[in-house]
């Protein structure tokens, strides 16, 4: 039975570390920093706070299985949709544990993939959180709505939220400079100080000329 109440705690703390996650995540994608947590603070934070993530999911998963009250197969850790138990709620889950295997195998060939390969996989991440949202609310049953649990979940949605739409706002009221722009500038700058000096000779030439005129007289 505790291993029962192991893995409903541990779902929920992995919710959580999943969402301070994706929330320092949002964050490094937007550059956001201090003089107390400099970016590559942040960075490392992030990190760390992901693999703590990792070890309580698959806690989280291995109570699961070994728990004896419901029917729960190793097949079905990996292979969504199949089980036995809630198999649609259950294969969320499923599906949420892959996309994060994912994440993590593609963050440690990071330098074989490449940066853009890397970013594209990793934009999974928010399926993932939100898989695992569903999962933890359609698998808990009467759990799910008990007040407290109600709480954190609805509080790391909101989180989510404000962290999307503050991202989105910077993505959205960052300068963009048009194409041509600097060249356009460059010779706007050019051309006039072409004119100065175009005016300033056509200045100085009567002067010139009747300085001439006085020394010949």
């Amino acid at each position: 039975m505790w291993t029962w109440y192991a893995s409903r705690g541990a779902g929920l703390v992995s919710l959580v570390l999943l969402t301070v996650t994706l929330l320092l995540g949002i964050s490094g994608v937007g550059r956001a920093a201090t003089d107390r947590w400099p970016r590559f603070a942040l960075a490392r934070l992030h990190r760390n706070l992901a693999l703590l993530a990792v070890a309580f999911v698959g806690t989280h998963v291995l109570t699961a299985v070994l728990d004896g009250y419901v029917d729960i197969a190793w097949l079905d850790v990996v292979v969504p949709f199949g089980a036995g138990y809630e198999p649609f709620w259950l294969g969320l889950g499923t599906v949420a544990l892959d996309l994060l295997a994912a994440l993590i195998v593609t963050s440690l060939l990071r330098a074989r993939l490449g940066l853009r390969t890397w970013r594209l996989v990793h934009l999974t991440a928010y399926a993932c959180w939100s898989l695992a949202v569903v999962h933890g609310l359609g698998i808990g049953g009467a759990d799910s709505t008990t007040g407290w649990v109600l709480a954190v979940t609805l509080g790391c949605v909101a989180l989510v939220v404000a962290g999307l739409v503050w991202r989105v706002r910077i993505w959205t009221s960052a300068p963009t400079s048009p194409p041509g722009s600097a060249s356009t500038s460059a010779t706007t700058t050019s051309a006039t100080t072409t004119s100065a000096t175009t005016t300033s000779a056509t200045t100085t030439s009567p002067t010139t000329t009747s300085m001439t005129t006085r020394w010949t007289a």
